[in-house]
């Protein structure tokens, strides 16, 4: 039975493994950390092809149906630090699909198939790249110690369906706190794998402890992550977010945490980072859905701290305020600082492109991709400026080139496709459409738009062949999906 016929449950059923932290265990017997062997029988319950198939529709359902945050800048940022995480990791497979959830609250998710999420929320809540590392660390645990394939195994009814529809089930009781969301299966069965993700939890802890302080970082970190938690929960009372309500943090987790950091000797450890203090000043600003009041607050932050992060955020929130001189004063002033830093380099690119100054941004561009050729924020903004510009060709080629690298990122094909239709390349922009579709499982109307396409191009046979190619190919995967 296909994978893609199983998984038809809305979003929110497939965070099945959205097993955040929520309760930790370290000792020294822990420190040896036992993985699951390909060969043995959590390979015969899901194997890795397996999960891999589960991911792609995982992430067909979230491009489809979850808002993500579409910025390049925070994109790399993410990516990168899960890499290096995941280069002192148990992880496999290192080929991941980063989703940066546009969601303010706290939350992070593993998914098979190397699915990692990440709500805005969580750059907001870690107030360093420590704490931020720690939960990112914990997340790749549970990949690398297949607990998405180990709980199926675990289930009376082996069939991949049952076990599917079951874990999401669960899930959706923790997530949201409605106990009534659990379907089929004894209540005995319910009560063993709510207990049975516990243990999980505990391994994760475990096996994310050790690849965090692997990666450099201060080992005190996931303790004041569980810290940070825990005053949320103070804070919101008797109303906390569900998050906080279904993944507690005890007051013995947060010191067991801590017990744990003070077994381990480093002699050099890090805490957080210039570049995560600029992210997350980014996403503080992109929630401020009222600028002037963005503003407002970094220039008062500004004043008390004297901080790069507040420097940047507010040369930012100008910007959203349309006070573009203003704005870039305050990013050259801070340039100044930090000469070679790339996010802020990219940012005053945004800034004159914003304001209308192209030639400046142009040029300015130009400057750093000379430096860092192929870099993925840079040739985003890169484009934007070139559509903006009238050069739609050359701003396609661009696109093109991250496509090869990117080539299932829907962002980049709904770019693709703006500019196109801008330049008049309809054709293309009917194809890359398309491609848009595919990436969100909507075959349909993938199809609906290679037939626009396929209507302009009769007097072209080998655009027309190609076009014709596709559709067949989507139809085959129409009746595939349906076991035909």
């Amino acid at each position: 039975m296909e994978i893609n016929k199983l998984i038809k449950i809305r979003l929110g059923c497939y965070f099945f493994i959205v097993i955040f932290i929520s309760s930790f265990g370290y000792s020294q017997a822990d420190n040896q950390i036992k993985l699951p062997e390909l060969g043995d029988r959590v390979s015969g319950a899901v194997s890795s092809s397996q999960e891999k198939a589960i991911g792609e529709a995982f992430l067909k359902q979230a491009y489809a149906q979850a808002p993500l945050i579409n910025d390049s800048l925070i994109q790399e940022y993410t990516e990168l630090l899960v890499f290096r995480l995941s280069e002192k990791s148990y992880v496999q497979d290192r080929y991941f699909n980063v989703l940066l959830i546009d969601d303010p609250s706290l939350n992070a998710f593993a998914a098979p198939g190397s699915v990692i999420g990440v709500n805005g929320g969580l750059f907001l809540e870690a107030e360093n790249e420590g704490q931020f590392a720690s939960v990112m660390a914990h997340e790749l645990a549970h990949l690398s110690q297949r607990h998405f394939a180990r709980n199926i195994l675990r289930s009376q009814d082996t069939s991949l369906s049952s076990a599917l529809v079951l874990v999401s089930s669960i899930a959706i009781a923790l997530i949201t706190n409605q106990p009534q969301a659990i379907i089929g299966g004894s209540a005995f069965m319910q009560q063993e794998n709510l207990r049975y993700s516990r243990l999980f939890e505990r391994e994760a802890d475990r096996v994310g402890f050790t690849n965090l302080v692997a990666s450099g970082y201060d080992p005190y970190s996931m303790g004041e992550m569980f810290e940070n938690m825990n005053k949320m929960k103070r804070y919101y009372g008797e109303a906390p977010p569900e998050f906080l309500l279904t993944h507690p943090v005890t007051s013995s987790r947060v010191s067991d945490a801590f017990n744990a950091a003070e077994n381990i000797d480093v002699k050099e450890s890090k805490k957080d980072s210039i570049d995560y203090s600029f992210i997350r000043s980014r996403l503080k600003v992109y929630y401020e859905k009222i600028p002037a009041s963005s503003v407002s607050y970094f220039k008062d932050a500004f004043k008390k701290s004297n901080l790069p992060s507040d420097q940047y955020g507010l040369a930012l929130a100008l910007s959203k305020n349309n006070e573009f001189e203003d704005s870039i004063l305050v990013m050259d002033e801070l340039i100044s600082k930090f000469p070679k830093n790339l996010i802020l380099n990219t940012s005053r690119v945004e800034i004159y492109l914003n304001a209308g100054f192209y030639t400046e941004a142009n040029s300015y561009v130009d400057k750093f991709l000379s430096i860092s050729p192929g870099n993925y924020p840079l040739t985003i903004t890169k484009a934007k400026i070139l559509n903006a510009t009238g050069a739609y060709f050359a701003a396609e080629e661009l696109l093109r080139g991250q496509l090869l690298k990117r080539n299932g990122d829907p962002y980049l094909w709904l770019l693709l496709s703006d500019i196109q239709r801008d330049g008049k390349n309809i054709v293309g922009y009917y194809q890359s459409k398309a491609e848009y579709h595919v990436l969100l499982g909507q075959y349909e109307e993938a199809i609906s738009q290679l037939e626009f396409a396929l209507q302009l191009t009769k007097n072209n046979f080998q655009v027309s062949e190609s076009v014709m190619t596709k559709i067949i190919d989507i139809k085959n995967k129409i009746n595939k999906s349906r076991g035909l």
